[in-house]
């Protein structure tokens, strides 16, 4: 039986919340006041059966790509729900890294597509090989998904590694899809879209993460002209129009990206300064640490003894903080963290995660 829901947003939605609560994995919501908007702007309905131009317009100068190949979407998890639906068939065979964000898995298993994965071993820094993916490959592969930055590490894979994926990819007459919801987290140099890698590429992001306007749902896939049609249709099964009010508001937000990335850039870059200075001190948790993203992903020492989920379930309980447990990324024994949202409180958080340590379990 296919899985018709996802252990993860549950509990995220049920479980996550506390005092400090490190389980975030998007910036502080930006304030809707200081959106430079005239509110007399808005309008409740608009011409958007297929998507609302001036959005559209946006989205595409933001990729550099034309308006023909964009997609509106409702989130990145609708956006990733729709492209792999609009590619795979059920049967068909979708490789996928291991560990990634747990409703990508849910969603393929959703679709009844075979699910292969290929590592992303720790020991090597959460990288891609693109030898191994090509290993893992077959003739019957019609569908390479990953993250990038990946979600939960906030690695960056580089073009010269997404490009010899996608030659794989190429052929065997697979797509690749990449999830790039948190790309704009690389501050500096920031890569563009790998959607300019080649026409195997589909790409899909939103606004939720980097940027602090999560309840807009401002989501989006880049895909060829033909597939984007696609895509559209099939989302007519979904809902007949996006929310009005929330693209007029999106397209005001890309008026002001720089605004909105840079007032969380603040916070998120303050967090990791924390967190390098909390794992300095800390031998009973490791990191692969990154320069950029707003996630990582520590693990527990093999030597501490402790469980991870009994250990975060006592951090929620006994500290009133919370992290996210590795077993949603299939890594039981690691935890996901998230910055951006208030300095204070993260570093308070990590505080309560010394204490909870220095307590043992």
């Amino acid at each position: 039986m296919r899985h018709k829901h996802s252990d993860y947003m549950h509990w995220s939605k049920t479980q996550s919340r506390a005092r400090f609560n490190l389980a975030t994995s998007g910036v502080a919501p930006f304030p809707f006041r200081e959106l430079p908007i005239d509110v007399k702007e808005l309008e409740i309905n608009g011409d958007n059966s297929y998507g609302y131009p001036p959005l559209q317009r946006a989205i595409a100068a933001h990729h550099g790509v034309g308006r023909e190949c964009v997609v509106e979407a409702a989130g990145t998890s609708m956006a990733n729900h729709l492209a792999m639906a609009a590619i795979i068939e059920p049967g068909d065979e979708v490789l996928i890294e291991h560990p990634t964000y747990g409703p990508i898995l849910d969603i393929a298993h959703y679709l009844e597509a075979n699910v292969k994965r290929f590592r992303r071993p720790e020991e090597n820094g959460w990288t891609i090989d693109a030898a191994e993916v090509r290993r893992c490959a077959t003739p019957k592969t019609r569908l390479i998904v990953i993250t990038n930055l990946h979600n939960p590490t906030s690695v960056l894979t580089p073009d010269s590694v997404l490009r010899e994926v996608g030659d794989t990819a190429r052929s065997i007459g697979a797509f690749m899809l990449v999830d790039e919801v948190y790309l704009d987290a690389v501050y500096e140099n920031t890569p563009r879209t790998s959607f300019h890698l080649g026409p195997q590429f589909v790409v899909t992001s939103s606004l939720t993460k980097v940027y602090g306007v999560s309840g807009l749902r401002c989501g989006w896939i880049l895909a060829q002209p033909d597939l984007a049609w696609k895509i559209r249709r099939l989302n007519d099964l979904y809902s007949a129009t996006p929310v009005h009010l929330g693209e007029l508001l999106s397209v005001a937000a890309f008026r002001h990206l720089d605004l909105l990335r840079e007032r969380a850039r603040r916070i998120v870059e303050a967090d990791r300064k924390s967190l390098r200075e909390f794992l300095a001190q800390q031998s009973a948790v490791s990191v692969v640490e990154t320069n950029w993203g707003t996630t990582s992903f520590p693990r527990l020492s093999c030597d501490s003894g402790r469980n991870a989920d009994a250990f975060l379930e006592r951090l929620r309980s006994e500290f009133d903080t919370s992290a996210v447990p590795g077993r949603f990324f299939e890594m039981s024994d690691h935890f996901r963290i998230g910055m951006g949202v208030n300095t204070e409180m993260f570093a308070e958080g990590l505080n309560r995660i010394t204490r909870a340590l220095g307590r043992g379990d």
